[in-house]
């Protein structure tokens, strides 16, 4: 049996954020990550002889606990494309033009607008570090975000552009998430504009080498500290530490971090049972439903024809959004497109063949050009073994209300971390590296002798 000072679960952002604070705060520290390599929702592979990110790869400048990280490790970024033209989608319709900060003038963008500083004005009322304490959570909590939109607005369009939002942040329905966990994360991330927006958003910046990059460096300075395919099976807890059983052998810890995805942390088989209040926040937050999809070519080729590569469609296509996904050097043309929700349900259900013309028939409007690609690569996200969905878990309504003592209260010697228990940044790389660094602290903090 080996013996440390603390037991970290999971070696994504969250995992590694915890692991480098408590070694640079003298701790002897083991990461157990199930999976062959680091990074968690954040995977970077080449493909085709193109660096594509399968999972989060954006950074935007509110992002700072990312950037700091970024630049701590010498990885480069550069901006997002968001040139020329971007075009919306709808029924029966030629596309609509706009540029980035504006939507066309039809289809209820006003009202739509309305919605937008609605939300923001509530999303004001609630406090990301202390969301429970929210005066409003009862009553917030109990209604669906769907609900809400149905009382506020009777426009079909502006229902469909919300709708969008809402599987574009959240990769679900609006039925399936509550108003209060909107709020919630809105607060979290500074306003629904800056969740939603390329330059000067949370989609500013791509890393030249990958998303997982900074990741990447961690891992080595951490080095033998890191163990790849070591899935923990159980952890047996007392008051003086616990034991937790992975496939490579045993570890003995004073305290313990456990990290990932609510599906794989319910995984784990605990001795004794967790509160009642973790395991319902544990049952209770399913992650999203998404699938990315990145289609190269020689070229990017609708940069010439002034279009930016960014679609949105109201049309009832499985794609809800494009981005010009190409590398820093435009040396591929590369676009990424995202299905999500009932139409991730629909559409991954389907033959590979025809979920594959699905997506170049949406591609279609950027130029004759679409249908002839070098690569088609999909990643389902709910098929992941150890995310099971993403970007992140969406409590159900009436969860906050609950169970939020479970969301991430110590539990003897067990600590919990994850984008999910985050504050600021909910949701986002960011928040995952925050929520590292506050479970560190909580372990210092509670060390004795």
């Amino acid at each position: 049996m080996e013996h440390v000072d603390v037991a970290i679960v999971g070696a994504g952002y969250a995992g590694l954020a915890t692991a480098l604070d408590l070694t640079a705060a003298g701790r002897q520290v083991v990461v157990l990550e199930a999976g062959d390599r680091v990074g968690g929702r954040v995977w970077t592979r080449a493909e085709d002889g193109v660096l594509v990110d399968h999972g989060g790869q954006w950074v935007g400048p509110a992002q700072t606990a990312f950037l700091r990280w970024a630049d701590r490790f010498g990885c480069a970024r550069f901006p997002t494309y968001d040139a020329g033209t971007h075009l919306e989608l709808w029924p029966g319709e030629a596309p609509l033009p706009h540029v980035s900060g504006e939507h066309p003038d039809a289809h209820d963008a006003r009202g739509y607008d309305d919605l937008v500083a609605r939300l923001d004005e509530l999303a004001a009322q609630v406090d990301p570090e202390h969301p429970e304490a929210c005066a409003s959570l009862a009553e917030w909590d109990s209604r669906t975000f769907d609900d809400w939109l149905r009382a506020t607005t009777g426009s079909p369009d502006a229902l469909r552009r919300m709708r969008l939002v809402v599987q574009g942040l959240w990769a679900c329905e609006p039925r399936e998430v509550s108003l209060f966990h909107v709020l919630f994360y809105v607060a979290a991330g500074g306003g629904l504009d800056p969740l939603l927006g390329t330059l000067g958003g949370a989609q500013d910046s791509r890393f030249t080498d990958g998303a997982d990059g900074p990741a990447r460096a961690a891992a080595a300075l951490l080095g033998d500290a890191v163990r790849l395919r070591s899935p923990v099976t159980t952890v047996a807890w007392d008051d003086d530490g616990a034991t937790l059983t992975t496939a490579t052998g045993t570890v003995r810890a004073r305290r313990v971090v456990v990290t990932g995805t609510p599906p794989a942390q319910a995984r784990i088989a605990f001795s004794p049972l967790l509160p009642a209040a973790r395991r319902r926040w544990l049952a209770r937050s399913p992650m999203g439903d998404v699938a990315k999809v990145h289609v190269t070519y020689a070229t990017p080729f609708w940069r010439a024809r002034g279009l930016s590569g960014q679609l949105t469609t109201y049309d009832g296509s499985a794609v809800a959004y494009t981005f010009d996904n190409s590398p820093a050097d435009a040396s591929r043309g590369v676009v990424a497109a995202f299905v999500y929700g009932d139409d991730y349900r629909s559409w991954s259900a389907q033959p590979a063949e025809a979920r594959r013309k699905a997506v170049l028939d949406v591609l279609g409007v950027l130029g004759e050009e679409a249908a002839r690609p070098l690569a088609y690569h999909e990643r389902l996200w709910p098929e992941e073994l150890w995310a099971e969905g993403a970007y992140a878990a969406v409590p159900t309504p009436g969860t906050w209300l609950a169970h939020a003592g479970g969301r991430r209260e110590p539990v003897g010697p067990l600590h919990w971390a994850g984008t999910e228990t985050a504050g600021i940044g909910n949701g986002y790389i960011d928040g995952a590296i925050r929520s590292g660094e506050r479970a560190a602290a909580e372990v210092l903090a509670s060390w004795t002798g």
